[in-house]
């Protein structure tokens, strides 16, 4: 081998040596590009795949709320009394960013009950934060964190009850406890190797057996929408085997025809009527917004109990005059929807 060979070889060799420092890009991240770049992934792809994980809202979010400080129990109480006492926003302000960290723990505890989104949970969690701050009392001795906890919980709780499906599931408190146990339960005794049944689940979570078993349905269902077909080549549709609220046609023109001899026969026993018989008629039988006793008793000058005794012999009057008229009352009554 000549002498220029072998410098044209160690010169090649120079220039080919990565300059680190250099190119502003420590070893460590030109290691990972040059490792990408061998599976066949293009630097400049891993490059913008690096930087896409730092725009994750969570982890974001995380690295926001870390530049608020922690609070001792002092300044937690100072701030407390400043917000309770003077209404300053600046202290609402301390002590609620100082906790935010403990919402996001929270949260995550409820995370197996909502696997959409844990930053629905930490934005309910925040509101129930503020309302704590709004409802601490200070002088009672209790860590403002640990009183913020319930509302946390409370609003988180509110929050998966309300979205866990379109129509609620935990309107109760027995319903809400089960919610969150049921499952639990169940698998904690079948671990065990017991048998669950509803009356075990009962007695274990001291709850009606009515309620497991509803509880349990509404768990396992499904929701199906009105609108969609029954089959996918059906232009029937699920709402189309609802069963009407609306009267039968029917039943509608019974109705009709019952109410129309009634009017009939009452138009004509009110003919019969005189004086006292046809005021109370009118006034007390047939109307709405019917008069009292004393009002009938002063138009005619009559005591109460006389205007009740008229009242009595006028109904009996009426209902003899009707089940003389009508051959079959009680099927007349029947047609009819309301009388």
């Amino acid at each position: 081998m000549t002498r220029k060979t072998e410098k044209a070889r160690k010169g090649k060799k120079k220039t080919t040596e990565p300059k680190t420092e250099a190119n502003g890009i420590s070893k460590e991240k030109e290691n990972h590009i040059d490792g990408v770049e061998e599976k066949g992934i293009p630097p400049v792809v891993a490059h913008e795949r690096s930087r896409s994980v730092s725009y994750d809202p969570f982890r974001l979010y995380l690295d926001e709320i870390k530049k608020y400080p922690l609070l001792s129990r002092e300044e937690e109480r100072e701030l407390s009394i400043r917000y309770r006492e003077k209404g300053d926003m600046e202290a609402a302000y301390r002590l609620i960013t100082a906790n935010l960290r403990l919402v996001v723990k929270i949260a995550m505890d409820f995370q197996r009950y909502w696997m959409q989104n844990l930053n629905d949970l930490i934005q309910e969690g925040n509101v129930g934060l503020m309302q704590a701050a709004k409802k601490f009392d200070p002088y009672r001795g209790y860590k403002f964190s640990y009183y913020a906890s319930f509302w946390i919980k409370a609003y988180i709780i509110k929050f998966i009850m309300d979205n866990w499906k379109l129509v609620k599931i935990g309107t109760t408190q027995a319903q809400r406890k089960l919610f969150f146990n049921l499952r639990k339960e169940k698998e904690r005794l079948e671990a065990q190797g017991v048998e669950v049944t509803t009356p075990l689940l009962s007695q274990r979570l001291d709850v009606k057996e009515s309620e497991i078993l509803e509880m349990d349905q509404r768990l396992n269902s499904w929701e199906i929408s009105l609108d969609s077909p029954l089959k996918e080549d059906s232009e029937d549709t699920h709402k189309s085997f609802l069963p009407s609220d609306d009267l039968p046609v029917d039943d509608q023109i019974a109705d009709r025809e019952a109410k129309s001899i009634l009017h009939e026969k009452l138009t004509l026993f009110r003919g019969q009527l005189k004086g006292k018989e046809a005021v109370i008629f009118d006034k007390r039988l047939l109307t709405d917004e019917p008069l009292t006793l004393q009002e009938i008793g002063d138009r005619f000058g009559i005591s109460r109990e006389r205007v009740r005794q008229i009242e009595s012999r006028l109904k009996k009057k009426l209902k003899a005059y009707l089940e003389e008229e009508i051959e079959d009352l009680d099927l007349l009554q029947e047609s009819m929807v309301e009388v």
